[in-house]
Formats: C-alpha cells, sequence, structure tokens
C-alpha cells in the first residue's frame, strides 16, 4: 500500500512506545522489578552493574532495531519485548557457551531470582484486568510428542513466564502450524496470523516456543476526526505526499517534551497514565543517524529532561504489519553457537540435543484518531541435531531414491541402482 509506504519516519518514532514498555511499567508503584529490590540473603546476579532489568530489554531493543533498519526498507515495527522473552525462555535451558553468548546479547544471568521476579511481574501486570486499556501477554512451549522436556526445565516457565507445554505432531507440519497459529491468532485478539510457516517445521523439528503481546489503548486526550486533514508528508527519499493527518492544535492539553540538537521528542500518553508514545522526530529527516547513535543510556537521559509543554500536534494516521525473520540479525549481534548444532540446550531435555533453527516475528500497529491498537507475536523454532539422542528416526521411502549393495568389509560397491517410478 503506497500510504503504508511513505510512513517510515513516524513508524520508527512510534516503535519507541513499545521498546520501552516494560521500562514505563518498571517505574509504576506496586512493582518489585529493580535488582535494588532484592532481599537480603538472594543469591543473584545483575546483569550488567547496577542496571534495572528493563535497561536489558531497552538495551535489547536498540540494539535488536538497528539490526532491523539496517537490512530492512520502508516501515518498520517490532515488539523488542516480545521477542526477548522468547529468547529468555530459550535461555532458561542454553549451558556453557551457548549460554554465554545468549547472555551477552540479552545482558542478563542464568539463575537469577531477580530477574525471574521481574518476568513474573510484567506477566502479572500485562495480564491484570484495566478499566482504562487493554494489554496481555502469553507465552506456551510447543513440544514434539514423546520428547521429554526436563521437570526443571517445565517448572521455570511455567512459574516465571506463565508458559504451558503442549505436546504436537511435527511430522504433520500443515496440523502443527495451525495449531500453533490459532493459540497466536487467539492471543492477540485476530491481528497477528500464520506466525509459524509450514517451511519452518522439519522431521528435526522438536520444540517452538511463543510469545504474543497484544495492546489496545485510548489516547488521553483524542484527536478529533473532524480535524484530521490532509497534510504534506516528506517520505526518507524526500518524496512528497498528501496523507490522512491527525491534529490536536490550539488546546490547554500540556504534553512531555523535550529536544536536543537533532531531535524533537514528544510523550502522547493513554488513559490511565500507565503507557505512552514517545515520538522522536529528527530536526532534519535524517532518520538513520538517529537509529544507528540512540540507545538505552542516551534514551533514558531525553526522558529525563522533559518537561510539560503546550503543543500544537501533527500526526499521520496509519497502519503498519511487518514479518521478519531474525536469525541473521542475532546473528550478527554476537549469538552464533545456538544456531550450531554445537549448542548446548541440555537444559530443555537434559541431553544436547537441540539448536535454535529459526526465529520469527510478525507485528501490527494501527494508530488512529482515538488511540492505538498493536500486537506481536514470535516464535523459537528449535531442532534436533542429527545425532541428538533420539532413540527413533523417521525413514519412509515415499519419494524417488538411490540405492547400492557394497562389500562391508571392503567397501566395494557391488551394485547400484534408482527407484524413481513405481507404478507398473
Amino acid at each position: 500500500m503506497k500510504f503504508k509506504n511513505i510512513l517510515s519516519l513516524f513508524v520508527a518514532f512510534i516503535i519507541v512506545s513499545v521498546v520501552v514498555l516494560a521500562a514505563y511499567l518498571h517505574n509504576q508503584p506496586g512493582l518489585d522489578m529493580t535488582n535494588e529490590d532484592i532481599t537480603p540473603g538472594d543469591e543473584t546476579q545483575d546483569p550488567v552493574g547496577n542496571r534495572t532489568f528493563s535497561d536489558a530489554v531497552n538495551s535489547f531493543a536498540f540494539d535488536m532495531f538497528r539490526e532491523v533498519n539496517n537490512a530492512n526498507e520502508g516501515n518498520l515495527f517490532i515488539s523488542p519485548y516480545s521477542i526477548f522473552t522468547a529468547l529468555a525462555m530459550t535461555y532458561e535451558g542454553a549451558k556453557d557457551e551457548t549460554a554465554d553468548e545468549m547472555a551477552t546479547v540479552l545482558t542478563i544471568q542464568q539463575d537469577n531470582k531477580s530477574f525471574h521476579r521481574y518476568v513474573q511481574n510484567l506477566y502479572t501486570v500485562f495480564n491484570e484486568k484495566n478499566n482504562e486499556y487493554n494489554i496481555s501477554t502469553a507465552n506456551a512451549l510447543w513440544v514434539q510428542q514423546n520428547l521429554p522436556l526436563l521437570e526443571t526445565y517445565l517448572t521455570i516457565i511455567r512459574e516465571n513466564y506463565g508458559g504451558n507445554s503442549t505436546e504436537v505432531d511435527y511430522s504433520n507440519p500443515v496440523e502443527a502450524a495451525a495449531i500453533i497459529n490459532q493459540w497466536v491468532e487467539n492471543q492477540t485478539n485476530g491481528l497477528i496470523k500464520d506466525l509459524i510457516t509450514e517451511d519452518l517445521i522439519s522431521p528435526l523439528t522438536a520444540l517452538i516456543l511463543t510469545n504474543a503481546i497484544y495492546f489496545k489503548g485510548i489516547w488521553k486526550t483524542q484527536f478529533d476526526p473532524e480535524n484530521t486533514t490532509d497534510r504534506t508528508f516528506e517520505s526518507t527519499e524526500a518524496t512528497l505526499i498528501e496523507t490522512p493527518t491527525m491534529s490536536l492544535i490550539n488546546t490547554e492539553d500540556v504534553f512531555s517534551y523535550t529536544e536536543t540538537d537533532d531531535l524533537q521528542i514528544l510523550e502522547l500518553p493513554y488513559t490511565g497514565d500507565d503507557i505512552s508514545m514517545v515520538i522522536l522526530l529528527p530536526k532534519d529527516n535524517n532518520l538513520s543517524s538517529i537509529i544507528d547513535t540512540i540507545d538505552n543510556d542516551i534514551y533514558s537521559s531525553i526522558i529525563e529532561s522533559m518537561v510539560e509543554k503546550n503543543a500544537d500536534i501533527y500526526l499521520p494516521k496509519f497502519t503498519v504489519e511487518t514479518s521478519y525473520k531474525l536469525k541473521d540479525y542475532l546473528i550478527e549481534l554476537g549469538m552464533n553457537i545456538p544456531f550450531t548444532t554445537a549448542a548446548d540446550f541440555s537444559g530443555i531435555t537434559g541431553r544436547p540435543e537441540l539448536y535454535i533453527s529459526e526465529v520469527v516475528h510478525k507485528a501490527f500497529i494501527d494508530v488512529n484518531e482515538e488511540g492505538t491498537e498493536a500486537a506481536a507475536a514470535t516464535g523459537v523454532v528449535m531442532k534436533r541435531t542429527v545425532n541428538g539422542g533420539s532413540s527413533r528416526i523417521v525413514f519412509n521411502c515415499d519419494h524417488p531414491f538411490l540405492y547400492i549393495i557394497q562389500h562391508k568389509q571392503t567397501g566395494t560397491i557391488l551394485f547400484m541402482g534408482s527407484i524413481s517410478d513405481l507404478s507398473d
């Protein structure tokens, strides 16, 4: 859609609100989410120095978005929280160098009671009924039939991530994908469809870990549809286009605002004031330079410098749907071994028989006069290694094959043939 293609600037701005969702909720009263709140005697480690776990999520968010931006054109939209959570569940079963590489990317440590408390609190907050807005998240494990997972691992996922395990038959890719995709669709109010495609599933597929998140919020100060008019939008390529643009002008409302030499930054709260959209507007239409340089420390400084201001606001309406395969981006960030057969996820099954074959992600956002609806889902697809310790394989000669008759002691081939047609 042409309209979507010219909105890359504002979509990138909107992403920041999703990126910092955990950080924003971290500041809400009643939430025990910081490393400093650990009770005496808990033997835990900080993710990095004295940083909070929301810092870990947000640092990953900026790194992940930068990789996605470098490899894609046009409008971008992801849920770093969803990706981080799905990878964190996978990381719970990683060992040795596999765990070390994932720790470097996620900046969290295993066996960390404070991180588990943070995950539990986020899960609880996101799934509490709220009359002001709607937000929910869910996690699940989809396990190949007859693949036993360690009870210790299942307990961690169940107690900290609220995730249960369900057996599926990956020898039937169509049916297995349909079961998982129906769950994702149900958890995202129908916005995320077909997260797991049949081509991601093979006879070696053993486990798929999924996270889904859904949000619908109403602007605290809504835009009047009667004030929506066509205004000129300049794309990254300097193309000018008339696009429906919402406006809030000449009001007495105040909004948190700050600016730097390169940016204007404005916060638009949703009802309830728990969640907001933060828009970062480059002054010179150079979005790439902002994405290349901004990180969690810079962003935190920006947020701390915001003050209340009256503002006249113009914001295009837009809807964006995205789909990504994240394997290459995660490898670029430093997760190499987890995607190879040298991976050690023995904390999941008790044996180093699993590796990650792909991480898939889909996201949706709609921004209009009333508010915002957004959803995302992430799937971590794990396969067994060929020598993964499975006691049984499937060898089904239901298609053409080659055969050889050899002398075993010397290895000499005596006969060789192929079967390609058995119709006679």
